[in-house]
Order: C-alpha cells, then structure tokens, then sequence
C-alpha cells in the first residue's frame, strides 16, 4: 500500500481523498493556490505545498509544479480527483514516466474513452448500443450534409474531445449545418485544441442514466449500480438519485450487462462511470466513458455502503477487487443535490464572498460533503460546487422529504446559493412523480417568467 498520497485537486473532492486516506493509514499531500491558502484541504492535508497564485493554468493545471511538489515530499502516488487533470492522458503518461502512480485508468485507457469518437468505436465493438450518427470524425460539410440526410433532423453536433457542452450545437435544419458545425469546430479548438467533430441524432427528453463500475488489474469487474442525472443545466448536473425511477428491472439488467461488456472490452482499472440515454421509448445508448471519480459518487456510497475512493486507492496499489456481485446489495434510495455559489434567479451568476455564517444539516441519513466553513472566503478564480448534500431513506417519496428539511436546515451565510432552487425542485410535481428528462431545467424556468435563468 502507498506511505503518501498527493492530491492534485481542491475544494470538496480534496478533502474527500484526504478523508479516505487518513482512514487507511496513508500519509497526504495537499497542493495549493494562494487564493486557496484558507482552504479545508490545505488544513486537513499533514502536508501542503503552494503551486502558483491563482490562475488556474499556472496552478491545479500545471503538471510540473505538481510533480516537483510529489517528488520533493516523497509521495509516491497521486490522486487527481475529478475534472482539472483526472482525465488527462498526458499527465498520466508524466506521473508514471517518473516512478510515481497515477491513481486511475491507464493513460492508453483515458486517451481511448476521452476521445468520443474512439469511444463509440470501441462501444460499438463491445455490442453496445450507441446513438444513431456518424460514429466516424466528419471532416467536411459534406460529410455531414450526408450523414445528416441519413440520421435525420434534429442532429447533434459534439466535439471528439468535449466535455461540458463545449462544442456542442443542436441544428433543426439543412439551413443552419454549416453554420452549426463550423461553430462547434471553433468552439472545440477554442477550448480542447482539437476541431474533430461528429454527429448524432439529437434526443430531446431523454434520460441520463449512468453505471457506477470498479474493476482490477486481474479482470474483476463490480457493477455498483445506476445514477439518474437527468435534472441538468446546460448540461451540468445539478440533482443525482439512485435508483433511477425511469428503470424496470429488465432495461436495469441490460444497462449493467453493457457496462460490465464495455468495463473488460477496454481492460479498466480503476473506478469509472458508463453513461448511457434513455429514450421516451425505453431504448438505451452509450454516450461516453467517464474515466474518473465522479462528483457524485457519495449517492452509490450511500446506496450500497461501499467506500469507492478506498476501492480506487487500493486497486492502483495493485490489491485485488473483493466484491462479488452476488454480495453487492442496493438499499433504498439516495439523492444528491450539488449546492453552488450562484444566483440560479439571475443566471446563475457566481457569488464569490465570504462566508459570515455557516450551519450544516444533520440528522440520520444525512452526508455533506464540502471544503467550506463559516469566516471561509469563496475565491473567484474556481468552480462555484461549495458543497454536496446527500440523503438516504428507505423509499424515494420518503429521500425527498428528507432531502427538503436538509435544505432547509441548511445555512449558508454572505453568498447566494442554489439551495432555494433545490427546495423547488425536490417540491416539483414532475420530479416528485419521477417523470422528468432532461429538459426538465428548461420547462421549471418557463413556467417561471420572473425567475427566468
């Protein structure tokens, strides 16, 4: 087992590793912005090394600093948690290439599911389902006045190396392809410096539907169950719940069957997320691999109990995953709600600030994962997730209920908060009966003409 940990990440997901670490006897290294100084994880870390000012690029992104911060306190692994550079293939490559392990996939793995394109490719290989589209790069308008024609309006346009709704354009008509994809290809170089794009048919009330895996280094492979995300704003997930109420039994079973074909097809190591659309129709399709830990994970934790960044850190040291199918067992139901420093009635416009007052919700069934306290100040510079509230209960009507006093008990003074749109959602009608898609964001604000986004 590693002696030191170093996590290349902050905010929530940093305290998260750290937490799971000091459990194992593992010793932790936390990496630092100077807008981050006052941060839980530099606290909690029993070491800690600046990085860089502020700016992004030149800190949580810059690959040598942090490898000189592993080398110069002798960690010997290191945790990228999500997003920055969890998915990374390069930084990978660089972790190894100096004696160190990267906790997560292989970087041909990362490189081979990051790309969308190889992605469906090696879907498709596996016999599993995939979107009606192009499956292919498309490299000229036509090409895709092609494809178009064959796949039917509306389309999808995504960038290969996308992510975020970055190079992405929904196009009703052969009037605005062209226009479309020359967008999304300069909005994907913009932001990924890669122009590859490829077309789908475009799903409008679809379900976003994901399966939890874990799989080792000897071939096991432990389905952990399904998340409903569907409840998103320009896709960004904002509320998570498992089971998912759109699933019976039978497309539950096919669901994991895929997951499980595509989790060996590409020989994963690691804690990984298969994400699938579910249509009107009850018919499924792979969307993409996510090759990481995802934010919301605690919901699979609640709902079965088991610790998935303990799992990841003990499969990169090369233990064997003990997780038996048969013995995995799904009780209840769990939500997240991922609560963030926004105004969600004015566009969600970020509200950065100090935190005067702070108080946490408790009580049986009640987790909240966060990195901040009362005096902290919320920086401008990062993503506005401040805090992840989770609730278990026995039955879903009854997680609900749960989830709305949470919120309501839940006080974050001195910033605006997405807790009073969360209240509102978990009180909606289509979210309570459990039929919503995802346009479900779209739908709430139109019928909310003075609290438009």
């Amino acid at each position: 087992m590693f002696k030191k940990i170093l996590i290349a990440n902050r905010g929530e997901i940093a305290v998260r590793v750290i937490r799971a670490c000091k459990e194992m006897g593992i010793g932790t290294v936390a990496v630092y912005s100077e807008a981050d100084k006052e941060s839980m994880h530099v606290r909690l870390a029993d070491e800690s090394v600046c990085i860089g000012r502020a700016d992004v690029a030149h800190t949580y992104l810059n690959v040598s600093e942090i490898i000189i911060a592993a080398k110069s306190t002798g960690a010997d692994a290191i945790h990228p948690g999500y997003g920055l550079l969890s998915e990374n293939h390069s930084f990978a490559e660089t972790v190894d290439s100096f004696g160190i392990v990267f906790i997560g996939p292989s970087p041909e793995t990362i490189r081979k599911m990051g790309d969308k394109v190889a992605a469906i490719q090696t879907a498709i290989h596996a016999g599993v389902p995939v979107i009606p589209g192009s499956h292919v790069p498309v490299r000229s308008d036509e090409e895709a006045l092609i494809v178009a024609e064959k796949t039917g309006f509306p389309l999808l346009i995504k960038a290969a190396s996308g992510g975020g709704g970055k190079g992405m354009r929904i196009v009703d008509s052969h009037a605005s392809l062209d226009e479309c994809i020359h967008a999304a290809r300069n909005e994907a170089r913009s932001f990924f410096g890669n122009d590859v794009i490829y077309i789908e048919k475009f799903i409008s009330s679809g379900r976003h539907v994901e399966i939890q895996v874990l799989a080792d280094s000897f071939g096991n492979v432990a389905i952990l169950g399904e998340r409903d995300c569907s409840i998103q704003r320009r896709y960004q997930k904002l509320v998570e719940e498992s089971p998912s109420p759109a699933l019976n039994e039978n497309i539950r079973r096919k669901m994991f069957s895929c997951a499980k074909k595509l989790t060996k097809a590409v020989k994963y190591c690691g804690a990984g997320t298969i994400e699938f659309l579910l249509t009107p129709e009850n018919e499924f399709y792979f969307m993409e691999m996510n090759t990481r830990i995802q934010v919301e994970h605690p919901v699979t934790e609640m709902m079965t109990g088991i610790d998935i960044v303990k799992h990841q850190i003990s499969i990169a040291a090369g233990e064997q995953l003990n997780l038996p199918q048969k013995d995995i067992r799904f009780s209840g139901h769990a939500i997240e709600c991922r609560i963030n420093a926004e105004d969600p009635f004015h566009s969600f416009f970020p509200s950065p600030g100090k935190i005067k007052h702070l108080y946490v919700p408790g009580g049986p069934g009640v987790r909240v994962d966060t990195h901040i306290y009362a005096g902290y100040h919320i920086p401008s510079h990062y993503d506005s997730l401040i805090a992840k509230l989770i609730v278990h209960d026995e039955t879903r009507d009854r997680a609900i209920q749960r989830m709305i006093r949470a919120l309501d008990e839940f006080r974050i003074d001195g910033v605006k908060t997405t807790i009073p749109l969360h209240i509102d959602i978990m009180k909606n009608d289509a979210f309570q009966q459990g039929k919503y898609t995802t346009k479900f964001m779209v739908e709430y604000f139109n019928q909310r003409p003075n609290k438009k986004e």
